[in-house]
């Protein structure tokens, strides 16, 4: 298996619900390593970016307003296979769709407002990190 790193968040409802922890231990008791991660507020020129390929959907500006609306917890996380396994792991987009045991079928409540987000794809993957990790999402220390 080929090691990737991949980006996820912590949404603003994740954050506020004290599913920060939550989130890090499932992705560390499977294996994953936590490469760098941060707590940021999301400006709105980075959730456009972000968002980029929804733009001009009906729920756009939702889901921009949502990731602007208070602080996130991003971390680039790194393993065989991540991009696959997070997703997997974090459960289907819509909540009501996503399998218990997965973090959106055990916390999620609304479509538009889930605890989580991670990339779909390697190439995602890269985009969303230098997003949210201008410096490279390698540690610095």
């Amino acid at each position: 298996m080929e090691v990737e790193r991949t980006l996820v968040l912590v949404k603003p409802s994740g954050v506020a619900r004290g599913l920060v922890g939550e989130v890090i231990s499932r992705m560390e008791r499977r294996g994953l390593t936590i490469k760098v991660a941060r707590m940021l507020r999301v400006t709105r020129e980075m959730a456009e970016r972000h968002y980029v390929e929804h733009k001009g959907k009906d729920f756009y500006d939702d889901l921009v307003e949502h990731i602007t609306s208070a602080p996130i917890f991003a971390m680039v996380v790194e393993g065989p296979s991540a991009v696959r396994i997070v997703r997997r792991m974090m459960g289907a987009t819509n909540p009501l769709e996503a399998a218990p045991g997965t973090v959106r079928g055990d916390f999620g409540l609304d479509v538009r407002r889930n605890v989580v987000h991670s990339a779909d794809s390697v190439a995602s993957a890269e985009r969303e990190i230098e997003i949210f990790f201008p410096e490279g999402g390698e540690p610095t220390y």
